[in-house]
């Protein structure tokens, strides 16, 4: 019981990574939340956390049965998962060395901004690596159905809240402001979290 809750905090704690990774999903939201107001990006954020629970449902049950005809996926997708954070930790620290600043990202148009999320979220290609990086840490071949329930579940949750929140945040243009002042900084630390994040997922054993 411990060592399959061990394994699915710690792929929650991999999923919870692309929260500080800004890709489409994200950007397009704070582009909304600035032009079009708080409302208008909560609309989108939620589509984009329903997405989220689409991706997660559709690769746990994937992945789940070919982990069961292979055992030796898990160690490839562990292999994989590093490699991914290693690439997210590139990104941070080039980020960093550059003095360009975070551009005015644009906003979703149309009326259904819902739906749009939900689109942004599936087309997403940093949200495919994602998965595929984090269904193999807490999802081993023996591990019972709770868990992959509780790691669908749980994502999707935490996916609507954390993007919620960046609309509601990105709203208002002092955020902005103050992220730009900083944005150096912060992307130096999160290359650093990230490649230490690599080295716990490619040294951990279930």
């Amino acid at each position: 019981m411990s060592a399959e809750l061990s394994s699915l905090l710690l792929a929650l704690g991999i999923f919870s990574v692309g929260f500080v990774s800004i890709g489409p999903n994200i950007l397009a939201i704070i582009g909304t939340s600035m032009e079009r107001g708080r409302h208008a990006g909560v609309r989108l954020a939620l589509g984009v956390g329903s997405g989220s629970a689409v991706w997660a449902t559709l690769t746990v049950a994937g992945l789940t049965a070919l982990i069961t005809a292979y055992a030796g996926v898990v160690t490839l997708l562990k292999i994989f998962g590093a490699a991914y954070l290693l690439w997210l930790a590139y990104k941070a620290f080039r980020s960093a060395a550059t003095p360009v600043h975070l551009q005015k990202p644009k906003a979703a148009g149309g009326r259904n901004l819902y739906l749009q999320g939900i689109a942004i979220q599936l087309t997403n290609p940093k949200a495919a690596l994602q998965w595929i990086a984090i269904v193999g840490i807490g999802l081993g071949n023996e591990a019972p159905l709770w868990v992959g329930l509780a790691l669908i579940v749980t994502a999707t949750l935490l996916s609507l809240a954390v993007h919620v929140l960046y609309a509601v945040t990105f709203s208002t243009t002092l955020v902005v402001a103050a992220y730009r002042k900083s944005r150096r900084w912060i992307e130096g630390a999160l290359g650093l979290f990230f490649s230490f994040a690599a080295f716990k997922i490619a040294t951990y054993r279930q």
